[in-house]
């Protein structure tokens, strides 16, 4: 990836008055407060506009910092970090919490008795999103039957994805817990289970300055966190500060201050490894404390993986333009957005399914759980399930769970072979036709 160029040093010499005057008689102030408000651009755009405008680069920046200055976020005095909150992600905010939170919008988004199952295949979408941001190397397919099956990982990559599938569950099962040095350790112990070169480094800070962000494609450098000597006390002031402890001198929004949490992670880097998977754990920990339950049934990772690059961009941007974190916001709002709307797709795709799956199914006598893997079957045929997978998906019974296949096998729906000590169930042949018969 490219490395950002970083804005220019500013001279005294421009004034923001003038360049408000210069703009107004050129017809493009209001331009100008727009495309800040609403796209939120980083040098490099600004720099691009300038000259679409003829008007200094230089001279425009000046202006730019000038109007975003104020946005002061307080976390340390050994560490400055700027917030702004542009139209553009207070708009973002609005419609999280008119739809992430609460009670009365959440029961029309998911349905009761499938939230079990919504949960559990969330969880395990972010949790391979997240490892493959990190260079888990397995499809996604191998992903989803280990975890879906208990089997155990084959290798370093499988073994990051359950860890992460395990990390998610951590924090749904504690999200109560306060931010402590302990809780923050026994949560990257978990991420990091059996994948570190010494085991010794899982659930502890790093004891050196070997630990660098560098560029996959290039091999440089782009970031240096602080000194190991500094660990302890920037992640005690991490927990004070996620704990709400950190007065403020303006109001912070909750999924704002989630996703700096998310970036101060990244920025301190406090470990030897793990430290992006346990930034975004700890971001979904933060919100689901902060009552935003609907973000555990979201992949935000899924879409981060889908704009890797952006993702990086928006860190550098942060950095490089004297850590102001509203680029690490924006482009995170941005994807929390997306796997929204991928919900809602979702949600609304296999409500359909189930509908269809009932009304074809209507005078049989299978229950809802069987119509559900039975709809699963007509979309995918090349699927198999095993009765501690259903028992997972569903929530029931081992017992339960092995009678309702046996049940669609006694219906001649479903068949099964034994593999090892595993019995694994799939569709006949023939399967649409024998279902449209039923």
């Amino acid at each position: 990836m490219k490395i950002p160029e970083r804005p220019p040093e500013l001279s005294e010499d421009y004034s923001y008055s003038s360049v408000v005057n210069d703009l107004f008689s050129a017809k493009k102030l209001e331009e100008f407060f727009e495309i800040n408000n609403n796209q939120y651009p980083y040098w490099d755009k600004w720099k691009y506009i300038a000259k679409q405008w003829q008007y200094d680069p230089k001279k425009l920046w000046a202006a730019i910092k000038h109007y975003r200055r104020g946005g002061l976020l307080y976390f340390s005095p050994q560490l400055s970090l700027q917030l702004n909150a542009p139209s553009v992600i207070q708009q973002y905010l609005h419609e999280f919490d008119m739809n992430l939170g609460g009670t009365l919008q959440g029961e029309s988004i998911i349905p009761s008795e499938d939230r079990e199952r919504y949960l559990i295949n969330s969880l395990m979408e972010e949790a391979i999103a997240s490892s493959q941001l990190e260079g888990a190397v397995t499809t996604h397919q191998l992903a989803r039957e280990m975890l879906e099956s208990n089997r155990k990982p084959r290798n370093h990559s499988e073994q990051m994805i359950l860890n992460n599938y395990e990390a998610m569950k951590w924090i749904v099962d504690n999200k109560h817990l306060p931010f402590t040095l302990d809780n923050l350790l026994q949560l990257h112990t978990i991420v990091t289970n059996n994948t570190l070169t010494d085991k010794a480094d899982e659930g502890r800070f790093r004891t050196d300055d070997k630990v660098n962000v560098v560029d996959v494609q290039t091999g440089e450098v782009v970031h240096y966190p602080p000194s190991h000597t500094e660990l302890l006390s920037l992640m005690k002031r991490f927990c004070d500060f996620a704990n709400d402890k950190v007065k403020q001198f303006s109001f912070v929004h909750p999924i704002s201050k989630g996703i700096v949490l998310h970036f101060l992670i990244g920025f301190i880097h406090p470990f030897v490894d793990g430290n992006g998977r346990t930034a975004r754990t700890i971001f979904y920990w933060y919100l689901l404390k902060k009552g935003y339950w609907l973000i555990e049934y979201m992949s935000v990772s899924r879409v981060i993986l889908n704009a890797k690059a952006q993702y990086a961009r928006a860190y550098l941007y942060t950095e490089l333009d004297e850590n102001d974190l509203t680029y690490f916001v924006l482009y995170n709002a941005q994807c929390i957005q997306k796997a929204l709307e991928e919900l809602k797709q979702h949600i609304k795709r296999k409500t359909a399914e189930k509908k269809n799956a009932m009304d074809l199914l209507r005078n049989t006598n299978f229950n809802e759980r069987q119509i559900v893997l039975l709809q699963e079957l007509m979309q995918d045929t090349g699927r198999h399930y095993s009765v501690s997978q259903i028992e997972k998906w569903f929530g029931i019974s081992n017992q339960t769970a092995r009678n309702d296949l046996n049940g669609l096998v006694e219906a001649g729906l479903l068949a099964f072979r034994k593999t090892g000590k595993k019995i694994q169930f799939f569709a006949v042949k023939d399967f649409g036709m024998k279902i449209r018969k039923k």
